[in-house]
């Protein structure tokens, strides 16, 4: 059992003891890339074959722009069988070149173009039998108005999904919302509710009407003696998180103004949204999930990749939607998504929750030789990565890129520099669809043939890191955020126009900021509206460089964590200094910047060495390439030992300096 497993079990919070339940044990969006492998095991964490389950599949590449159909396979109905959401056709027998097994940690498939054929790229989309969560059962059909089917959800179902088995029928669909009352819609086309009013009394926490769902399917729900299999979901019913009361599925509604902005509030960010306008026909079963591109870009940028549950259509770039951090914003006012007076509904799943207990699970840095190859992977042991940075090492040094899922990748910044955001930088940090990694390009300021390179890949996770993106308003007033403690350090940067990067720190006086690429010693202004940051939101001030009216803003909150990570402070001595960072193996990863004085954001990471003797340094606010002839930080089991050859930048007697270390 590794580390972080002893540790979950010891607080109680591990799944298979009996204690608490977060997203990612029962809830998983897992992408590969097809290799015609007979017998290829996904590892994605979730016990389907012990607890039981959904495994969704689909093709998102395909030929000449059709992919394979969308297969579902659940431990209810066996891994040899399998039903298509775009098609009515009965549940269909395949081989093992398709899906092999459900296992305790995902899932086995095949070879097949469904799954795992070559050239091709696919997702998974995994649901665990979970209270509060999901369930899948299977019913015999009685053709009448009245069947109850048993299910174990154990709360009244927010979203219900009935498909016929042993022959042809359509998906049927009972969508709920905050007062129980449901709209029915089909799953596999574009249709509207057949209902001009909502039906209530469809169900309740442990059973649900399918007798009635089928008299307004024309039988397709509850033919006498037909056999169907249902999936049921839930909707703010808690059940999860290290109290067990926290939500991590929302089945809502939301209805369109035709205006760009519009919030729907999930309480929660999602990582998967399902959405379908019910009063009109023609539109699809549009799905978006962060791994494979929900971003807060605008629509007109693009970046964002969609798919239809309806149909067998390739991936698309789309962005009429992007998260929050507290639910979903709408990028477009198309009818799909946004008409006015529009009526539409959504399923929405909560982004991972758990606090790390390892710094290897957040954070990974990499030093490479470029190769000049487009889509190069750079691996990382953290997976997903949420915030990709990258800089050339050697001389004559490079721009430091930053890119993060939420923007997109393509969407860059530089903290070596004031400008505002580059999009469609195509050769730079070119992919966050990955499980554990990033793709470069073939630039020269990232993968250029035998240059020197340095990535640092960072995951978010509760009381580590956050990303936060925002609109300005022009007046002072909080944004949300999701790092579940006060951040400690915050990093802002003004996405379209040119602007210093400000910083706040907890160990400076709140009416006190710092910049990049600026040197400087802390700055006086109301940057922070005056107001310290809580575990749920950050205060920002009426300064265009945090929130000009109509301004973009992407943000970088981090806290510390006990043995993975640590923010504080030090007041230098001119000798050596050692740094206690509740570390017992030293910090892959130093950030200082001194705040009484003049000086340059100095950075070192175990990757470049961390050693006694020269460690090469560089500065975030530079261009410089990474300097191998000094010896300013030592290695410590318990953080780090800033030296007593470091310059004032970084051990000056009674000077005052911040610093974000990582295990």
């Amino acid at each position: 059992m590794s580390n972080k497993k002893l540790l979950q079990a010891a607080a109680g919070t591990a799944a298979a003891g009996g204690g608490s339940l977060y997203a990612e044990d029962v809830f998983s969006t897992y992408l590969w890339a097809g290799n015609s492998t007979a017998g290829r095991v996904i590892v994605n964490d979730i016990d389907v074959s012990g607890e039981g389950g959904l495994v969704w599949i689909k093709d998102r590449t395909g030929y000449s722009g059709t992919g394979d159909a969308h297969s579902l396979f659940t431990t209810t109905q066996g891994a040899n069988k399998t039903l298509l959401t775009n098609e009515t056709s009965a549940e269909d027998t395949v081989g093992t070149d398709v899906f092999q097994a459900f296992n305790s940690n995902g899932f086995t498939v095949g070879s097949h173009g469904r799954t795992n054929e070559n050239n091709r790229d696919y997702v998974s989309w995994t649901f665990r039998k979970a209270e509060k969560f999901f369930d899948v059962v299977t019913y015999t059909g009685n053709g009448s108005a009245t069947n109850n089917v048993s299910h174990n959800l154990g709360d009244v179902p927010g979203f219900i999904v009935v498909k016929r088995t042993d022959g042809d029928g359509n998906w049927c669909v009972a969508a709920g919302d905050s007062s129980g009352n449901y709209k029915q819609l089909t799953l596999n086309n574009t249709g509207q509710s057949f209902l001009s009013t909502a039906k209530s009394n469809i169900a309740d926490s442990s059973i649900f009407n399918a007798g009635y769902i089928g008299t307004n399917f024309d039988g397709s729900a509850n033919a006498s003696g037909g056999s169907y299999v249902a999936y049921l979901f839930a909707s703010d019913a808690g059940g999860f998180g290290d109290d067990g009361s926290e939500n991590i599925i929302k089945c809502g509604s939301y209805t369109g103004n035709a205006t760009k902005g519009l919030q729907v509030n999930c309480g929660f960010e999602p990582q998967l949204i399902i959405t379908k306008r019910t009063d009109t026909s023609g539109h699809g079963w549009m799905m978006y999930d962060t791994m494979r591109g929900f971003v807060s870009l605008d629509d007109s940028q693009g970046g964002g990749k969609q798919l239809l549950a309806n149909s067998n259509s390739a991936e698309a770039e789309d962005q009429r939607y992007g998260p929050t951090s507290t639910g979903f914003e709408l990028k477009s006012t198309g009818a799909s998504v946004n008409a006015s007076g529009g009526n539409y509904i959504y399923i929405a799943i909560r982004r991972p929750m758990k606090t790390p207990t390892e710094g290897t699970e957040v954070f990974t840095p990499n030093s490479y030789t470029g190769n000049s190859t487009a889509d190069r992977i750079l691996t990382s042991s953290n997976n997903p990565v949420d915030l990709g940075i990258v800089k050339k090492s050697g001389s004559p040094g490079g721009d430091w890129l930053w890119s993060d899922r939420l923007r997109g990748a393509g969407s860059t910044l530089y903290s070596n520099y004031t400008q505002a955001e580059g999009t469609g930088s195509t050769n730079y940090i070119t992919g966050f669809d990955l499980q554990n990694g990033i793709e470069v390009g073939s630039h020269n300021a990232v993968n250029a043939s035998g240059g020197g390179y340095i990535s640092h890949m960072f995951t978010r996770a509760p009381g580590f890191m956050d990303v936060v993106a925002y609109t300005g308003t022009g007046s002072t007033h909080t944004e949300a955020h999701n790092l579940g403690v006060a951040p400690e350090l915050i990093i802002i940067k003004k996405r379209d126009t040119t602007r210093s990067w400000i910083i706040y720190s907890k160990s400076i006086p709140i009416n006190q900021y710092l910049t990049m690429p600026s040197p400087t010693a802390a700055a006086t202004f109301s940057m922070w509206n005056d107001t310290a940051p809580t575990s749920s939101v950050f205060s920002i001030g009426t300064d265009g460089s945090v929130n000009a009216s109509a301004g973009t803003y992407i943000s970088y909150l981090f806290a510390t964590v006990a043995g993975v990570s640590k923010v504080g402070s030090y007041t230098g001595t001119g000798a050596d200094l050692n740094v206690d960072c509740g570390f017992t193996a030293g910090a892959r990863f130093v950030l200082i910047k001194r705040t009484d004085d003049t000086g340059d954001w100095f950075v070192w990471d175990s990757a470049s060495g961390i050693v006694a003797g020269n460690d090469p340094y560089v500065k975030f606010n530079t261009s410089d390439p990474y300097v191998s002839s000094a010896d300013f930080v030592d290695p410590l089991a318990s953080g780090f030992t800033v030296t007593s050859s470091a310059p004032a930048a970084l051990n000056a007697s009674s000077g005052t300096y911040i610093f974000l270390a990582i295990s």
